[in-house]
C-alpha cells in the first residue's frame, strides 16, 4: 500500500468515527419511534438534522430550503445549481439524494464527475453514512449488503444502488435489475484544463446530454442535479443550462444584490470580505461570484516606477467616482491622485478604492492634501451630478472640523460610453507612459486598482470604479495640458506680430 492510499484511509476512518459519534441513539418506545420517523419523512430539513447533526452547523439560507422543496416535490425534474464555493452544493445535494432513498423514491443512483476517481471519492460520504450512521441504521435498518459494497458501485439491503461514473465513461449497463437511473447527480464536471479547450467541451457535453441522460426512463421517475460554479466563460454547466431548458437554473453568489451574504445564517459579511480581501479581486469574482474573469484581456502592460519629486509633475489630479448607485450598498468608491509629467507619462501616485461611507471618501482627499504638501498645486475634481448638496455638506462639514476647506470641482463633461471611455487608456499602458507608485505595491487600496484593470472587459460583471477615477483624471489632465499649449500658442503670435516686443 503507498502513502497515498494509506492517507485515503486515515482520511475515510476518520470520517467514519466521526459520523458514529455524531449520530448517538437516544431510547423510545416503537411508538415514539414511528412516529418521530414519519414526522422526519415528512420535513426534509427536520430529517437533514437529524440524521446529519455533524454537517449542520448553521441554520439554511432560503435558497437551500427552496431548492430542496424543488428536487424533492418534483419526481421528474432537471435542474442546475451554480452555487457559490462553500455553500453546501455537494453536503445539500447528498443530504436529498438520502432522504429521499430512504422514502423509497430512488432505486438507482449515479453521480458523475470529471473524472472516474473524483467521482468515487464524491460517492464515498454516501456509503460511509449509509454503513456507519447510527439512525438511519436504526430508523430503516442495515445499510450494508456484504455481497455488493465495493467502492464506486453499491447496493444497499433494501436494494438502492449507487454508482460512480467519470465524464466520458460508458453509462450504458447502469441499470438496478429493472431499473434505469432514477436520480443523476453532476457534481463537479468542469476542470480549468477542459474549459480551455473547446472541442473537449463539445464532447463533454454531448456525452452528457446524448449518452448519460438518455439512461434514465422515458416514463417514471428522473431526477436530473447538474451543480457546480462557473469557472471559465464556456463550461459544461453554461452549455447544459442554455441548451438544455432545464426546469430550474439558479445562481447564488456569495453576496446577494442587497450586498449583503446569500447565507447570512452562516457567514457574516465581516467573514465574506475577508476572504475577498485575501484571495484578490479576480479570485475572488471567479470562486464566490460564479463570474470568471480573464486576466489582462486589455490592460496587459502593468508597470511600476518610483515616483518624482511632487513638484517636478506638470499638473497633479485627484478624481472621484462616489459610485452612488439607488439601492445598492456595496459600491467601491474610487478616488485616485494622478501625475503627469513634462513627457508624457501618467504617474498614479495614490489610490484609495473601498466599500465605504462618505465621510471616509472625504477623508482621502485630505490624506492626498498631506501627501502633495505644500510644494505643488492638486486639482480636486468629481462627477458634476454627484456633486449634489449631501455631499457638499460632508465636504464642508470635514473642512470645518480640521480647518480647512477642499476646493473641489465638478466634471461637467457629458460622459460617452464607459466601456469606450476606459478601454481609451490601454495605448498609455502598452506605449510605457502609465506607470504605478512603487511605493504603493503592496497598499491594499493600490492593489484592488490594478486588479480591476487587469480584470476589466466588454461583458464582464466587475466593478470598474477605480479604472473609471483614472479616465477622469486622465481627461482633466490632458485638458490642462492642451489648454496650457493653447496659450503659449496664442502668445508666440502675439509676439511674432510685433518685433517691438523683443
Amino acid at each position: 500500500m503507498n502513502g497515498k492510499d494509506k492517507k485515503a484511509i486515515l482520511k475515510w476512518d476518520a470520517y467514519r468515527k466521526n459520523i458514529l459519534r455524531a449520530t448517538p441513539i437516544e431510547r423510545e418506545t416503537p411508538q415514539q419511534k414511528n412516529k418521530r420517523i414519519k414526522r422526519l419523512l415528512n420535513d426534509p430539513e427536520s430529517f437533514f438534522k437529524y440524521y446529519f447533526p455533524n454537517y449542520i452547523d448553521s441554520e439554511p439560507a432560503t435558497f437551500h430550503i427552496k431548492a430542496t422543496k424543488r428536487i424533492v416535490n418534483h419526481p421528474v425534474w432537471f435542474e442546475v445549481r451554480a452555487w457559490a464555493r462553500d455553500h453546501a452544493k455537494s453536503v445539500r445535494a447528498m443530504m436529498e439524494v438520502l432522504y429521499l432513498a430512504m422514502k423509497g423514491e430512488i432505486k438507482s443512483f449515479l453521480l458523475v464527475s470529471y473524472s472516474y476517481d473524483n467521482a468515487e471519492e464524491l460517492l464515498m460520504p454516501f456509503m460511509l453514512q449509509l454503513e456507519s450512521n447510527q439512525r438511519l441504521i436504526n430508523d430503516f435498518g442495515i445499510q450494508k449488503n456484504i455481497r455488493q459494497w465495493e467502492i464506486g458501485k453499491f447496493v444497499t439491503t433494501a436494494g438502492v444502488s449507487f454508482r460512480a461514473i467519470g465524464s466520458g465513461q460508458s453509462p450504458r449497463g447502469t441499470r438496478n435489475e429493472e431499473t434505469r437511473p432514477d436520480f443523476i447527480l453532476v457534481d463537479d464536471i468542469d476542470e480549468d484544463e477542459l474549459c480551455r479547450n473547446p472541442r473537449r467541451l463539445d464532447e463533454a457535453h454531448k456525452w452528457l446530454m446524448g449518452a448519460l441522460f438518455p439512461t434514465m426512463d422515458i416514463k417514471g421517475r428522473k431526477r436530473f442535479l447538474m451543480i457546480g460554479n462557473i469557472i471559465a466563460k464556456d463550461t459544461v454547466l453554461l452549455r447544459v443550462a442554455a441548451n438544455a431548458n432545464p426546469d430550474h437554473f439558479e445562481i447564488i453568489n456569495i453576496l446577494g444584490k442587497n450586498g449583503q451574504p446569500s447565507w447570512k445564517e452562516r457567514y457574516s459579511l465581516k467573514d465574506v470580505q475577508y476572504m475577498i480581501n485575501k484571495m484578490g479581486y479576480i479570485l475572488s469574482q471567479r470562486e464566490y461570484f460564479n463570474n470568471p474573469i480573464i486576466e489582462g484581456a486589455i490592460f496587459k502592460d502593468i508597470r511600476y516606477k518610483k515616483p518624482l519629486p511632487i513638484n517636478r509633475y506638470a499638473y497633479l489630479v485627484s478624481y472621484t467616482d462616489p459610485s452612488f448607485k439607488s439601492g445598492k450598498n456595496n459600491d467601491y468608491k474610487a478616488t485616485v491622485l494622478i501625475g503627469k509629467t513634462k513627457t508624457g507619462e501618467f504617474h498614479v501616485l495614490k489610490a484609495f478604492l473601498e466599500q465605504t461611507t462618505v465621510k471616509k471618501m472625504v477623508e482621502w482627499h485630505y490624506q492626498i492634501l498631506d501627501f502633495v504638501g505644500e510644494k505643488a498645486i492638486v486639482f480636486f475634481y468629481m462627477e458634476a451630478n454627484f456633486l449634489q448638496d449631501m455631499l457638499l455638506d460632508e465636504f464642508k462639514t470635514y473642512g470645518n472640523e480640521v480647518g480647512k476647506q477642499l476646493p473641489i470641482k465638478g466634471d461637467k463633461r457629458k460622459k460617452p460610453d464607459k466601456f469606450q471611455r476606459i478601454e481609451n487608456l490601454e495605448p498609455y499602458f502598452s506605449r510605457g507612459l502609465w506607470f504605478f507608485n512603487e511605493n504603493e505595491k503592496n497598499n491594499p487600496h493600490m492593489k484592488r486598482l490594478i486588479e480591476q484593470f487587469q480584470a476589466f472587459q466588454r461583458g464582464a460583471k466587475i466593478y470598474d470604479d477605480g479604472p473609471d477615477a483614472c479616465e477622469g483624471a486622465v481627461y482633466i489632465l490632458n485638458e490642462k495640458t492642451r489648454q496650457a499649449n493653447n496659450e503659449i500658442v496664442i502668445m508666440n503670435r502675439k509676439y511674432y506680430k510685433n518685433p517691438k516686443r523683443f
